[in-house]
């Protein structure tokens, strides 16, 4: 796997925090100096925080596992989209729905209720409907496939998450953490690095940060999903490795998983707060 291109993260703007006022002094250790005004993180710490999370990914992706990308923030959604899309990832680009990880089964419930009316749109019985019927259920269709048509295929829980923004993104934060999901992040000068496992001290505000750091991860991704079909291939079949990755010791947190039966027919997207009810 290559090394991280010093030059590459200078010319993306990697090294940019934010102005002095704001900073977390737990980001301390990755300030490099300040200048006017604004904090200056230190890229050759960067660099080994970023090959060390690649390198964890890419083991990850290697035992057949899934790494949940969050990234809802305006400049970040489309890049994210395309790069974590093209390597078969999950990905959450809209807003996160409070209890995603942590009442897993109802989302999983809320994605069958989407493929239950794709199965229905290609029966005969779909004629019969009127067309109010039929409108009312295309605009549900579009509320699941607008907050949950990008992780339809994650089965079970991800293996690990990859957040841009861990202040923006603190409830998908808060629950991996209930769960013991490790979190890989980027980090900027003013959020705090205690609560994530694997630190990637960066901008997290510019497109081009953004799309070099997850474009990196992408590329861990793919090398790992290559190893694993070439020892599909030249050896037998093993069973998915689920040894846990490494996480950074943290208080624990006493929290139960919801796990609550809901009817199909229950669940359902407000368009306006965009949360599973």
């Amino acid at each position: 796997m290559p090394k991280t291109n010093f030059q590459e993260l200078l010319d993306a703007g990697v090294h940019f925090g934010h102005l002095r006022r704001k900073w977390n002094p737990n980001m301390q250790p990755y300030i490099f100096m300040e200048k006017n005004g604004i904090h200056i993180i230190d890229l050759q710490k960067t660099i080994v925080k970023i090959d060390e999370s690649a390198a964890a990914i890419k083991q990850i992706a290697k035992s057949g596992r899934k790494i949940l990308f969050v990234a809802t923030k305006k400049q970040a959604k489309e890049l994210v989209a395309e790069l974590v899309g093209a390597v078969g990832m999950p990905y959450v680009t809209e807003r996160w729905p409070g209890g995603m990880l942590t009442n897993f089964p109802t989302i999983r419930k809320a994605v069958k209720k989407m493929m239950s009316i794709d199965k229905m749109a290609k029966d005969a019985s779909w004629d019969n409907l009127s067309k109010r019927e039929k409108l009312q259920i295309s605009r549900q269709r579009a509320k699941l496939e607008k907050m949950l048509g990008s992780i339809s295929d994650l089965s079970r829980l991800p293996a690990a998450l990859f957040i841009v923004d861990v202040m923006k993104e603190r409830i998908a934060v808060r629950e991996a953490q209930r769960l013991g999901i490790p979190v890989f992040a980027m980090v900027d000068t003013n959020s705090n690095p205690d609560d994530v496992d694997f630190v990637i001290p960066a901008n997290d505000d510019a497109s081009q940060s953004i799309k070099l750091i997850v474009g990196v991860m992408c590329d861990a991704i793919r090398e790992g999903l290559s190893e694993r079909k070439f020892d599909k291939d030249t050896n037998e079949p093993e069973e998915d490795d689920d040894t846990p990755v490494q996480r950074k010791p943290r208080k624990k947190f006493k929290a139960r998983v919801v796990e609550e039966e809901v009817e199909d027919d229950d669940v359902e997207i407000d368009t306006e707060e965009k949360e599973i009810v």
